[in-house]
């Protein structure tokens, strides 16, 4: 199943994506969802999504399928070729740092570079997202708890990530980390692990890696992460990004006005954004 989140003329809705078309997502009194992260709080929220049946336009944009997540939280660390090129150490446990709600924007809007820094890099990230949730899932149950799978660009400012210890002030601008634009669940994604991660940036390729190359996965990651925070339905865990990101090529290679980066998932599709500098 393929969920949306579509912008209509009266406002941000949420839409099921079929071979036949878009439908419209609507509860049993006929009235929509303002976004998948609505939907995902309803107990029977893939009942709710299969019966939908009204038939949404192609041309409504598509926006980030949970507009304000409860928490977005992201992996640092996770593939083993990033660890090397970026020259630290293999880790024990999952590197994590958050995302606020107001960092995050739409798949294909034009994101501006920020204009206080001269060192912004994409990183392409594979994202769960969690429907049922709970606290202290054991990792042999963690699929239960998730909804489905998008992509998400952790877009970083590498000067201000590496003025401190902490990742903060790198990843946190306003705007510039893009989510979509589907929520796949995962009975759709067959051969899940086997599956690549790639990013093009002007569609030149810069990462590729089977998701089978994460050092904490999909189950480890949500278990971990239940241990420490209650998952409620919309969260996101970003799961880190592959090698080939700008700031390791030589020279850097850093993201330019009129820069295009696409992050693709075979079964999930793409995340495509444009950017352009602050003026």
């Amino acid at each position: 199943m393929r969920l949306l989140t579509l912008k209509s003329p009266a406002g941000p809705v949420a839409a099921v994506e079929r071979p036949e078309g878009r439908r419209l997502i609507q509860n049993q009194q006929g009235q929509t969802y303002p976004d998948i992260g609505a939907l995902l709080r309803e107990s029977d929220w893939r009942a709710i999504a299969e019966r939908a049946s009204r038939p949404a336009a192609m041309d409504w944009p598509v926006l980030r399928p949970i507009h304000e997540p409860g928490a977005t939280v992201c992996v640092g660390l996770n593939y083993r070729r990033h660890i090397q090129e970026m020259g630290r150490q293999m880790p024990t446990v999952p590197t994590l740092f958050a995302k606020i709600p107001r960092a995050l924007t739409d798949p294909e809007t034009t994101i501006m570079l920020p204009a206080a820094s001269e060192m912004v890099d994409y990183e392409g990230e594979l994202t769960i997202v969690i429907g049922r949730g709970g606290r202290n899932i054991p990792s042999e149950r963690a699929w239960e708890a998730v909804a489905g799978l998008t992509l998400l660009n952790d877009v970083t400012a590498r000067d201000f990530q590496k003025r401190s210890l902490q990742w903060f002030a790198g990843k946190n601008w306003e705007r510039c980390t893009p989510v979509g634009p589907a929520v796949v669940t995962p009975d759709d994604l067959p051969g899940f692990g086997e599956r690549e991660i790639v990013t093009r940036v002007n569609g030149q390729e810069r990462q590729r890696s089977p998701l089978s190359d994460l050092i904490f996965d999909v189950p480890t990651l949500v278990a971990d992460l239940s241990r420490i925070i209650t998952l409620h339905p919309g969260d996101l865990i970003a799961t880190g990004t592959p090698g080939g990101v700008g700031d390791a090529m030589t020279p850097p290679s850093y993201l330019q006005p009129g820069d295009t980066v696409e992050i693709t998932i075979d079964g999930i599709g793409t995340l495509r954004n444009r950017f352009d500098r602050v003026r």
